[in-house]
């Protein structure tokens, strides 16, 4: 399907983790051994809040249709500047068209999601799922994939209120109607959502068999663990990164999200829920 990294913690320069890191999103665009698909090259986005901005202010969005390891922009882009919090996907089209409104991340004013996997039988769904969406939010769905009616879904359940309780109705939502459609796994993905201030990511299918997932471990932690890394340095004691597949191969840097499970990420640091009664 996809591969996506969020980062949160002190403002960072993306292209740190975007572009430098030994696996980083951009390589694993070319080469994703746990991904799906091992190339993701049916375009990417980029999204970001300002370093600064309060935390009701819309993040900035950058959409392309090339394959992330082709655009010179996106390189200049995650250079220039830092920010606190970020999103970057790259795509591998399950079906939907190759167009920037088809790619995420995805926004809705201070709100940020993305989605790596499918809803099964999409065609047969897309009607019912299409029109639960809230009459006044439906304007705004400007592409044609599943992970957009998904979002619009969630936002129309609560997503601004409780986002872990709005993202389980969603997906139940999803797998009634696959049910009623004989579809026997309706849901399959990994999402990330924000605010601008908390990260949530989501590890969950119908089937119990996910992409993969995983976040990395506290930087003073780290740090204990390899004093001899200079990489370290670049972020701060609140860096947090949760991403398809870890960014490199050293024991212990990241911890895979089960199953069934939630992480939330904010200033206190992180922890994992049970989601969708695993």
């Amino acid at each position: 399907m996809c591969r996506w990294l969020a980062y949160i913690g002190e403002p960072l320069r993306p292209s740190t983790i975007v572009l430098d890191a030994t696996h980083s999103i951009v390589a694993q665009s070319l080469d994703s051994p746990l991904g799906a698909e091992t190339v993701n090259g049916d375009g990417f986005g980029f999204g970001w809040y300002a370093s600064g901005a309060a935390a009701t202010a819309e993040p900035a969005l950058f959409h392309s249709i090339e394959p992330a390891w082709n655009d010179q922009n996106l390189r200049e882009l995650t250079r220039a500047i830092e920010s606190p919090l970020f999103f970057t996907h790259v795509r591998a089209a399950a079906g939907p068209p190759i167009q920037q409104t088809n790619c995420h991340p995805f926004r809705y004013e201070n709100w940020m999601f993305m989605h790596n996997g499918a809803i099964s039988g999409w065609r047969d769904l897309k009607r019912d799922l299409t029109l639960a969406i809230d009459p006044g939010l439906y304007p705004n769905v400007l592409g044609t994939t599943d992970s957009e009616v998904l979002f619009h879904l969630a936002l129309t359940l609560g997503l601004q209120d409780d986002p872990i309780a709005a993202v389980g109705r969603a997906i139940r939502m999803v797998e009634t109607v696959g049910h009623e459609h004989d579809v026997r796994f309706p849901w399959q993905g990994t999402v990330a959502v924000s605010d601008g201030s908390t990260l949530w990511a989501f590890r969950y299918s119908s089937q119990g068999r996910t992409r993969s997932l995983f976040h990395s471990t506290d930087i003073p932690t780290l740090r204990e663990m390899y004093p001899d890394q200079a990489r370290l340095a670049a972020f701060g004691d609140h860096a947090r990164v949760v991403v398809s597949e870890p960014l490199n191969d050293l024991p212990g840097v990241f911890v895979e999200v089960p199953e069934s499970t939630a992480v939330v990420l904010d200033a206190d640091g992180y922890r994992h829920e049970s989601f969708l009664g695993a």
